[in-house]
């Protein structure tokens, strides 16, 4: 199995740059519950060190929930490993559609995490932002490299995507029980079967998203 590489951080701190931030979004194609946006940031100190417990560390739709979570807190252990957390809450995605919703959620992460970051004596120049994804992100005055499938291609976005992965699911566990019967525990949102079925018994409910086709013909 061909991991995340390091390689694309390591080269931007040797060029000068302080700090990468990684960003990346998980639950763009559910029916229900937010989009949740993490932003990590490292500095090079993170990158002379082996961290032997995060070797396998990879994207997160290939790990299981046990080791997501091993790795989440293996990370937060780290000392000035930073991250920030956004939503795309189902409103705002019905509002204006899931990616420009999730675009939104990421300059919010990413202008949280930054504004702990630049204090004075630093520049802009000197924070990357890589992206997952094929486009950068608008209204943000930081350089940025978007990089398409880069949860798997680089270690700073498959650890965003480790811990995005990791809220939103503990979110969606909350939410089954406020909202029972949906089996939100269980698929944490995505169409499957089951939740299509429940959802045709019980109708949509609140975190639902009623621009979503299946949700839509139900309304």
């Amino acid at each position: 199995m061909k991991l995340p590489s390091k390689t694309l951080e390591k080269k931007l701190f040797a060029s000068g740059y302080r700090y990468v931030i990684g960003v990346d979004e998980v639950g763009m194609g559910c029916l229900a519950g937010p989009v949740v946006v993490c932003a990590v940031a490292f500095k090079k100190k993170f990158f002379n060190h082996r961290h032997t417990k995060l070797h396998w560390l990879r994207d997160s739709k290939l790990l299981l929930p046990k080791q997501r979570e091993k790795y989440a807190r293996e990370l937060f252990q780290v000392p000035g490993f930073k991250f920030q957390v956004s939503y795309a809450y189902p409103r705002t995605i019905d509002k204006v559609n899931v990616y420009q919703a999730s675009r939104e959620a990421m300059r919010k992460a990413i202008k949280k995490i930054t504004k702990g970051i630049f204090v004075s004596g630093y520049k802009d120049a000197l924070c990357m932002v890589l992206v997952d994804g094929k486009t950068k992100i608008e209204g943000l005055n930081i350089e940025q490299i978007p990089i398409v499938k880069g949860d798997r291609k680089v270690f700073a976005i498959a650890c965003a995507s480790i811990i995005a992965k990791v809220h939103r699911d503990k979110m969606m566990v909350r939410y089954a029980k406020k909202y029972p019967g949906y089996g939100f525990e269980k698929h944490k949102g995505y169409g499957t079967k089951y939740h299509q079925a429940q959802l045709v018994s019980l109708g949509p409910c609140e975190i639902h998203r009623k621009s979503f086709a299946p949700v839509a013909k139900l309304i």
